[in-house]
């Protein structure tokens, strides 16, 4: 009896659930390390699943995943009776079990089967990874639309700002101007009068002789033109800085327009010289125009000149943190010599020209710091700033862009550490849809 493994004697010599297993240690033992490792098996599936389900609280059909688990452990345990009947005839206990499993998986089968058209329906990967795809590019989209709306309200309520204060200061400049010829003629008709009177009349009295030395009568008659000369430059300068500041608002003008560019790069710099100017530590940054033969643009004035503004902007900073310093990579130190030169020469150059017959470029080039590779990559995402927090708000450059973009059109970034920046602007001279 040594072939059953010490099992009790039975008459008709068959192992106790009834099965032959012809007398053969080795085929029993076979039979229990396959149960074994089945139920092993079915016992860490469910572990897996209930694990999995936990984890995935958005999971949808959580109950069948939890059905499968019940169903699976249940079989396991069918194996687990296989192996304990070879010893313990508790064929009631396995068959009851069996029995449990059946209504599981019967139950199991039921459930599954409302619930295939709704898995049938569910996206496949590919769609997902397509749908993914789409909801960046729509995120994309609708950050380049907030900060173009942010950066149009904020330019808007600019030019609107600008041209309510063109439009006040115009009216008193323009009744000065418009006097100052009238009021120089009174004044050289009263000169010629009183000088008239000296020769007509050269024994004056005593009181008049004292009254013409007190206000010193010979100078003020030298000096009252003099005067009224420098009033009238003022007042044209007022006017040149209002006609500039129309230009830049634009806000009396269609949408497109054909323009002369060298009137938006010259009304932006207007507006831009007292940042231009020598303060304190800071010597004057010099501009430099090279401007070409360009005709006149098709373009959406206003939007460009605020792409003027931000390059320009954007140069002036960086040649302002120029002549601090510029902090450059450990591989230049030795060439340079000095881990923080300074610039004591700060200048833009701006370049127009055209190519192509149809492109026009503008060049804005900046003897300043320049970037690294990784700064120059960043450099048109939106919210991207190097500059300290509460100095910038990282939208210029990206609206910039887009605005380039918008007229069909390139900016591009040229620049290496310490060899300064080039913004290059090229933009068709006509648009079609113009027509």
């Amino acid at each position: 009896m040594s072939v059953f493994l010490n099992y009790p004697s039975y008459s008709n010599g068959f192992i106790p659930h009834g099965h032959c297993y012809l007398w053969k240690t080795g085929l029993v033992w076979l039979h229990i390390l396959s149960d074994s490792l089945i139920a092993l098996a079915y016992f860490s599936i469910p572990i897996a699943l209930v694990y999995f389900v936990r984890k995935r609280e958005d999971l949808p059909f959580k109950s069948i995943l939890l059905l499968f688990g019940a169903f699976i452990i249940f079989c396991g345990i069918t194996h687990i009776m296989e192996i304990w009947t070879l010893w313990y005839p508790t064929y009631w206990l396995s068959g009851f079990i069996k029995a449990l499993t059946a209504l599981i998986s019967v139950y199991t089968a039921f459930t599954l089967v409302p619930i295939i058209p709704q898995a049938l329906a569910l996206p496949s990967p590919a769609q997902l990874e397509v749908a993914n795809s789409q909801l960046k590019l729509t995120l994309k989209e609708l950050a380049d639309t907030q900060t173009q709306l942010i950066q149009t309200e904020k330019m808007s309520s600019l030019g609107q700002l600008v041209a309510g204060i063109a439009h006040e200061i115009n009216n008193p400049v323009s009744f000065i101007y418009g006097n100052i010829d009238i009021a120089n003629e009174y004044t050289e008709n009263l000169l010629k009068l009183i000088l008239l009177y000296q020769e007509c009349y050269p024994e004056t009295l005593s009181k008049i002789q004292i009254l013409a030395e007190t206000i010193e009568f010979d100078f003020l008659k030298e000096d009252l033109p003099k005067i009224l000369s420098s009033i009238k430059i003022g007042a044209e300068r007022i006017c040149k800085i209002v006609l500039s500041l129309r230009n830049f608002s634009r806000l009396d003008e269609a949408e497109i327009k054909r323009v002369d560019l060298h009137e938006g790069i010259n009304s932006t710099l207007l507006i831009l010289g007292d940042q231009l100017k020598g303060q304190g530590k800071y010597p004057n940054i010099e501009v430099i125009k090279e401007y070409g033969e360009l005709p006149q643009v098709d373009c959406y004035p206003g939007q460009l000149n605020q792409v003027f503004l931000n390059l320009l902007t954007n140069a002036i900073d960086t040649l302002r943190e120029s002549i601090v310093g510029c902090p450059v990579p450990e591989s230049n130190v030795i060439r340079t010599g000095n881990k923080q030169p300074a610039n004591n020469n700060p200048q833009i150059r701006i370049i127009t020209e055209v190519v192509d017959s149809n492109q026009v470029i503008i060049r804005v080039i900046d003897n300043g710091c320049g970037m690294t590779e990784e700064v120059r990559q960043k450099i048109f995402d939106p919210f991207f700033t190097t500059k300290p927090v509460g100095s910038g708000t990282g939208l210029g450059m990206s609206i910039s862009y887009q605005i380039v973009n918008k007229h069909g059109g390139q900016l591009k970034c040229i620049t290496q550490p310490l060899q300064g920046t080039e913004f290059q602007i090229q933009i068709p001279s006509r648009i079609k849809s113009f027509f």
